[in-house]
């Protein structure tokens, strides 16, 4: 059903209601050149290498590192390495957010999140049945739970009148302070 529902946003965003998703031809100047399909398909490539290699020695070296900072591999799995797995898109967002583009800030930090939600949790689900030693489960603990709720009743309580300011951003900041303390801690 998770994929289905990546599916039918796909369709969404890029056939129904494109126009939505897609900068007015004013914007495109403030964004900056732009570049062939031809370019950005080579750089996206090379960047999914680049990522899928750091990605590797990251993962490889949680357990170790979790044991010298006597922290949990939750936290590093659910805060560290979604830090750092997402700073690109968590930079391109703040730099939207700066030349006032609020709609493709928030467009790229919801739709990343709804990507790792509706796609990639369910191809791992189904990859773990061919490669992995058992088949991993899609369950989460209470904690976990609670989290989810509350930051997509966050995100919908922010974006519901369509604008934001320096303190709604800084409220949103502590409240993933909290929860990553708190990740810490369990």
């Amino acid at each position: 059903m998770l994929l289905i529902g990546y599916g039918a946003g796909l369709v969404f965003s890029l056939k129904t209601h494109r126009r939505i998703f897609n900068p007015e031809p004013g914007d495109l100047e403030a964004i900056g050149e732009s570049w062939s399909v031809k370019k950005s398909v080579i750089a996206l490539a090379i960047a999914g290498i680049a990522v899928a290699a750091m990605s590797e020695i990251l993962v490889g070296s949680i357990e170790e590192t979790a044991s010298k900072l006597e922290i949990s591999e939750f936290f590093i799995g659910a805060i560290i390495v979604a830090i750092v797995g997402n700073a690109a898109e968590h930079w391109v967002a703040v730099l939207a957010a700066r030349k006032d583009q609020m709609n493709l800030a928030v467009n790229i930090s919801i739709g990343s999140s709804a990507q790792i939600a509706l796609f990639v949790a369910p191809v791992l689900i189904l990859a773990s049945h061919l490669i992995g030693p058992h088949p991993m489960a899609l369950v989460f603990n209470g904690f976990e739970l609670a989290a989810l709720i509350l930051s997509a009743l966050l995100a919908s309580q922010v974006t519901q009148d369509g604008r934001s300011n320096w303190f709604e951003g800084l409220q949103l900041l502590a409240v993933y302070v909290i929860i990553a303390f708190s990740f810490l801690l369990a």
